[in-house]
């Protein structure tokens, strides 16, 4: 028989991890893989958590990416995706032959130089249409390694310079197919149980929540604040990359 006394503190611990990873995810329109992950990897196995987010996360990219579809800068958005399907199969085919503690290592150093110029007071960089092959082929690649591929989607959109609405809005899309990729190849590869869809279904509602608060306080929020925000997120996320990869 399971003693409830030691499973609850970690339940809690998960479950507050989640909203705050959600509300975030509601005012940013990402960044609750990069929040909840290295979190819930403390406790859980990782080969549990990446999948579970994974699913989750796929549900809220519909529920951001849907309702304001018309926002969505396809012009951006498009010549991401071939790179994106090609990277989420490198991904789950480096996942049965690489150790990947030397990427998870590469990946926080990078996350941690982008935030930090970022934070920095210089003038903002526009990045060019091409950017998306490396940034698709990354994300994919890195998000079906560690479910932690978006700050190559953040960085490519931040440079294409969208507003805050058509960034959120778009981003969602990028992770409704990114997400939809990584769910089928999850599942072809037996990550799904019928455990892990039922703990999916208890934590939706909490999620749903989280997002619902966290797009009220996106409504409020300035342009300026928000690059602020999307930059402190990448560099706790890094930070916290860097941590894992350190431990090994």
């Amino acid at each position: 028989m399971i003693d409830i006394s030691m499973v609850q503190p970690e339940i809690l611990f998960a479950a507050g991890v989640l909203f705050f990873a959600y509300f975030i995810r509601g005012i940013a329109g990402f960044g609750s893989a990069l929040i909840s992950v290295p979190l819930l990897a403390l406790f859980f196995p990782v080969s549990q958590v990446v999948p579970l987010i994974g699913l989750l996360d796929w549900l809220a990219s519909v529920s951001q990416g849907l309702p304001n579809r018309r926002l969505i800068r396809w012009s951006d958005l498009l010549p991401l995706l071939p790179f994106t399907v090609l990277g989420v199969a490198t991904g789950l085919y480096l996942h049965t032959v690489l150790a990947p503690t030397s990427l998870l290592l590469a990946l926080s150093i990078f996350i941690l130089l982008y935030a930090v110029y970022a934070l920095l007071p210089f003038p903002p960089l526009h990045g060019e249409r091409w950017l998306a092959g490396p940034a698709g082929l990354l994300g994919g690649m890195v998000g079906a390694l560690f479910g932690t591929g978006g700050p190559f989607y953040v960085i490519y959109l931040t440079l294409r310079q969208l507003d805050k609405t058509e960034f959120r809005t778009t981003i969602a899309t990028v992770f409704v197919i990114d997400g939809l990729c990584r769910i089928v190849g999850f599942s072809l590869s037996g990550f799904y149980t019928l455990r892990t869809l039922a703990l999916c279904a208890g934590i939706v509602p909490l999620g749903a929540l989280a997002l619902w608060l966290g797009g009220k306080v996106h409504l409020r929020i300035s342009h300026a604040a928000f690059v602020r925000l999307v930059s402190m997120i990448l560099l706790g996320s890094g930070i916290a990359l860097l941590l894992k990869a350190l431990k090994g």
